[in-house]
């Protein structure tokens, strides 16, 4: 079992920045891929972010890349997002997950564990 928190939402100004954590515990936790989706209101949950456990490899939606990074810490248990240059349209709900493929989560929006979520807002 995988239980995973995350925490560091708020209010942020259009071009500000965030930083989004997500505290995982589990036996075997650190083996997994980790990522992050977002669900505005009224839109569908949509991938943002992932990193796997065994290289570190990241990937990164087209919407985010160049602007978001994923990294993960203290023996793989912990990872974070840093949001920069946030736009309005990004506001939502941000989901931390894991699954034991990152096809699962970067190819089908899917994954095996879910965090409780964080609310992020960017003001125009």
């Amino acid at each position: 079992q995988v239980q995973l928190v995350e925490s560091g939402g708020g209010l942020v100004q259009a071009g500000g920045s965030l930083r989004l954590s997500c505290a995982a515990s589990g036996r075997t936790v650190n083996k997994y891929t980790m990522g992050w989706f977002r669900q505005a209101p009224g839109k569908e949950r949509e991938f943002v972010a992932a990193i796997t456990w065994s290289d570190s490899s990241t990937y990164y939606a087209d919407s985010v890349n160049g602007r978001f990074t994923i990294s993960r810490y203290n023996d793989k248990k912990t990872e974070y997002l840093q949001m920069n240059s946030e736009k309005p349209e990004e506001t939502a709900v941000y989901y931390c997950a894991a699954d034991h493929s990152v096809h699962t989560i970067v190819r089908r929006n899917l994954a095996e564990y879910w965090g409780q979520g964080t609310q992020v807002t960017v003001s125009s």
